[in-house]
């Protein structure tokens, strides 16, 4: 039961003062998608957001966050609850997946709370108040994700003692965040004057107000500092008739440097000067940078003062100082310990690079310009940065050093050979690997005493050229290369098994030795752990559970999925930076969960994959997802949209056939499964004469496309010659473990048994499809088969028996009969001349019952009243309305009625 009064706006205190230039800034325009409302306590974050909201004219749904809600599950629940509070309807789905599905399925509830968003199409206001106590790394990304997918219309406000560790930057750029920061709610002139009289109840002048905020900056962090350095409120009456704040004159900064500083006890003043070179601050580094043991103690007390001090979490353990308190104590610092600051800045960096902040250290370095150090730091962390996911900003750092430190080191050189590969841009790698064996020759010439690392580089070059090699369809140079990089892997100090075990994989996969590919695989996921290179474990368990998929180990593939997402999102922790998604392992889950009969899950994985189709992506990639695409789309009937997914996977395959290190799926061969499906018998037939001399050198794209070739020869009346195709791959789908393809053959071969009268021996191998399909958890391969076989599957015993995948495969195998479009007679399809003229003329003519659905609508009826009228179920009506739909080309309720007036179809 979720608690209510979470939901409740705060109401402001009438004597607030309203704050109008601040709550025109959170107004909703342009791009924005998020109000970012950041300060420590007692700055005001809370009134202006509600002030804002009592005027707002967008539905506000408010949410009071608190330590419990740093949970994912909980939290989803409260903000959808958030929404349906405040009337959003449509989230009754979302919300029972929330209660049932699994923390890495939470995925699929996020994208149904969008969808109804965007369906609903009002403009909405999220407010989440006090955010900073969210900070789980996976909490984050799925707020990111949210975020990401937003529909026009839905503006989002945090507000947050620290600044949330979303992907900021990024957002930054889309023009996508509307940053409310201390500086801007420091109070104006006027809005000092009405805060000491309306809500203080103190008299003062204007020229009192104009000092006090003219000394201040309106920053209430910086009262308090003059509070600590003997500042008071005087509360004589002067001769004017008005009460004096009794401060300095002179400059906040000066103020800072003297006053504050200097009536700070020794240790704290030294503390603070000491560690104004750090641009975080944590007790462990300011340790290591002061030499000493008790900076704890000095944080904390500096933080109960509010010295400056913002903390950067929730358990003080990070803080920053505000950067003009900063830049005082550097300028202090600068001028009377000139010699300790440099040092200090140093070992602040040296502790980064050890501590596992090297992002932030050789930011640190490039700012400072120091060149050697940046090239000796890229030569030691480069490696791993690039498999984590890292090569950009490696390649940025790379070129911002001097020309002769790059040409001089094979091993920067080698670093930019993989930031290029990583980053796709394979056309300029071969220039650089003949430049870099040449510089390798050399220093074996002049005997170069780093012979170990010369023979590691080798290695590496070696690999760069099998994946080269695998782009060029090359695969014996490709497997050569690898099984040296694996001769000599142990006697290198680089850290590759990883990438070469992936390597082996894809060879294998490649050639359908599904199971050495699996074990190759494996292998490369556990050396990637070892290595800690988080894309390398995400793409090798990627490419494993797609096989396991494939050779019908669904729930095993699901735990490979899950286990490396788990690990990745464990040591890929910054949630700053975007999540490392995976092809391989996104597609693979598409397929499962669409195997599953779980579309909405299988779209929220198919989600973001489509951006990096939209933006350009690596032409395999490109292939396998338009694909996984196409084949989601065909399993929910938008047979068009497959079509041009499938076509375009196609086409891309065709064309950047040398771009792509393995051979992608047989998109055509779905293709002529969406051809049967449309009734395009033509295709089918052009597509079989086209395809049958297609070579395949990956055994489960040849076997694809023969099962379709078969499924062809059936529809077209020669099941004779489908039983012929399928003969041969039944023993070698079973001996070669592709189990997933041995089922579709056995429906293919029953149906063509079937269909030449051998009805009982039809039904013994359907029935050991059906019991395969079982022990595998395949649900969509049987709903995805003709009327024919749907209805004999529903006939057998073996799906009467007791248990949940049955029971499931049952109702969904009768949810499909109800929505079948009947066969009728045309004649009998026609209720009148009329109908009869304007029916013909389309290119596939409405059903009686798509007809009657037309005319239902036409009398203003909702979906649930037509399906009581008919007495079918509401699935069956929507089934309907979509295949008029399509019939009419149209895309709304309007557009079909104006079209089927047009047609006379409507009186």
């Amino acid at each position: 039961m979720l608690l209510t009064t979470k939901f409740l706006r705060p109401t402001a205190d009438p004597r607030s003062v309203q704050r109008d230039r601040l709550s025109t800034l959170l107004q909703p325009e342009g791009a924005k998608r998020l109000n970012l409302v950041v300060a420590p306590a007692g700055f005001g974050k809370t009134t202006l957001v509600s002030q804002w909201c009592s005027q707002s004219p967008s539905t506000v749904a408010w949410l009071s966050l608190d330590e419990h809600d740093d949970e994912p599950r909980r939290f989803w629940q409260y903000v959808v609850g958030a929404f349906e509070h405040n009337g959003l309807v449509g989230l009754e789905q979302c919300r029972q997946q929330l209660s049932h599905c699994s923390l890495q399925e939470l995925e699929g509830p996020i994208t149904g709370l969008i969808n109804v968003l965007a369906a609903d199409g009002a403009p909405w206001s999220l407010v989440l108040d006090d955010y900073h106590f969210i900070r789980d790394p996976q909490l984050q990304r799925q707020v990111s994700y949210f975020m990401d997918y937003l529909p026009p219309g839905i503006l989002v406000t945090l507000a947050s003692r620290t600044e949330p560790a979303l992907p900021l930057s990024r957002w930054r750029v889309r023009r996508w965040v509307e940053d409310i920061h201390p500086g801007l709610l420091a109070f104006s002139e006027d809005e000092c004057q009405r805060f000491f009289h309306d809500t203080m109840g103190l008299e003062l002048s204007e020229q009192e107000i104009r000092r006090i905020c003219s000394k201040t900056e309106g920053w209430v962090a910086a009262m308090q500092l003059s509070a600590l350095s003997g500042g008071n409120i005087d509360d004589q009456k002067s001769g004017a008739g008005h009460q004096r704040v009794d401060l300095d004159e002179r400059r906040i900064s000066d103020y800072v440097l003297t006053e504050v500083l200097e009536q700070q006890p020794a240790p704290v003043r030294d503390f603070l000067l000491d560690t104004a070179c750090c641009p975080r601050l944590c007790a462990s580094l300011c340790d290591a940078v002061r030499g000493t043991t008790n900076s704890q103690v000095l944080l904390e007390q500096l933080l109960r003062e509010n010295l400056f001090l913002i903390p950067l979490d929730t358990h003080n353990e990070w803080f920053r100082y505000h950067d003009l308190f900063r830049d005082a104590l550097l300028q202090r610092a600068r001028q009377f310990k000139p010699e300790d600051i440099d040092r200090q800045w140093q070992r602040a960096v040296h502790w980064l690079l050890v501590h596992g902040h090297v992002q932030e250290g050789i930011s640190q370095i490039v700012q400072h310009k120091d060149w050697s150090w940046l090239a000796k730091v890229l030569a030691e962390h480069g490696n791993n940065l690039i498999h984590g996911g890292f090569h950009l900003p490696v390649l940025s750092w790379l070129d911002s050093l001097p020309t002769n430190t790059l040409q001089d080191s094979p091993q920067l050189l080698m670093l930019r050979v993989w930031a290029l590969f990583f980053a796709n841009r394979v056309d300029v790698l071969e220039p650089l690997l003949g430049e870099l064996e040449d510089m390798l020759d050399k220093q074996v010439a002049d005997s170069h005493p780093d012979a170990e690392g010369a023979l590691g580089l080798q290695s590496e070059i070696s690999l760069i050229r099998s994946y080269l090699a695998r782009s060029k369809s090359d695969d014996k140079s490709a497997s050569d290369l690898t099984q040296q990089v694996l001769r000599d892997i142990d006697h290198t100090r680089i850290p590759l098994k990883s990438v070469t075990y992936y390597g082996v994989g894809l060879d294998y996969y490649g050639k359908g030795n599904l199971a050495a590919a699996e074990d190759a695989l494996t292998s490369a996921v556990r050396y990637g752990e070892l290595e800690r290179k988080p894309s390398t474990v995400l793409s090798s368990g990627g490419l494993l559970a797609w096989i396991q998929y494939n050779r019908g180990d669904i729930d095993e593939a699901l735990d490979t999925c899950t286990r490396v997402r788990q690990w990745v999102d464990q040591h890929h922790s910054d949630p700053r930076q975007p999540m490392l998604i995976s092809c391989w392992q996104n597609s693979a889950l598409i397929e499962i969960y669409r195997e599953r009969n779980e579309p909405q899950l299988a779209a929220s994985y198919l989600a973001p994959l489509l951006d990096h189709v939209n933006n350009g992506t690596e032409p395999g990639q490109h292939v396998v997802i338009q694909y996984v695409r196409g084949h989601l789309a065909f399993s929910e009937g938008r047979y068009q949209e497959a079509i041009e997914a499938l076509e375009d996977a196609a086409s891309v395959a065709r064309r950047r056939r040398e771009h792509i290190v393995f051979e992608p799926p047989a998109c055509s061969a779905m293709l002529a499964r969406c051809y049967l499906a449309t009734g395009h018998m033509d295709l089918a037939k052009e597509w079989i004469q086209q395809v049958s001399n297609d070579r395949f050198t990956n055994p489960l794209n040849r076997e694809q496309n023969q099962i379709s070739i078969a499924r062809v020869q059936v529809a077209l009346g020669h099941p004779a010659d489908a039983m012929a195709t399928l003969a041969p791959l039944r023993l070698s789908a079973e001996q070669d473990q592709h189990y997933r393809h041995l089922v579709e053959i056995q429906l293919v071969y029953s149906e063509a048994l079937f269909a030449e009268g051998k009805t009982k021996e039809a039904e013994q191998v359907l029935a050991q499809a059906v019991q395969r399909a079982s022990e595998a958890g395949f649900m969509r391969l049987l709903a995805e088969e003709s009327p024919t076989i749907r209805q004999l599957c529903r006939a057998l015993p073996v799906l009467k028996a007791p248990g949940r995948w049955n029971s499931r495969v049952t109702a969904m195998l009768s949810e499909l009969e109800e929505a079948e479009v009947p066969e009728t007679n045309p004649e009998e399809a026609l209720t009148d001349t009329q109908q009869a003229s304007g029916n013909t003329v389309l290119p596939e003519p409405l059903s009686q019952r798509e007809l009657e659905v037309l005319d239902l609508i036409n009398q203003g009826l909702a979906n649930k009243d037509i399906a009581n009228t008919m007495g079918v179920a509401p699935t069956t009506v929507k089934a309907h309305i979509r295949n008029l739909y399509g019939k009419l080309a149209v895309g709304s309720r309007t557009e079909a009625l104006a079209k089927a007036r047009e047609l006379r179809l409507l009186a």
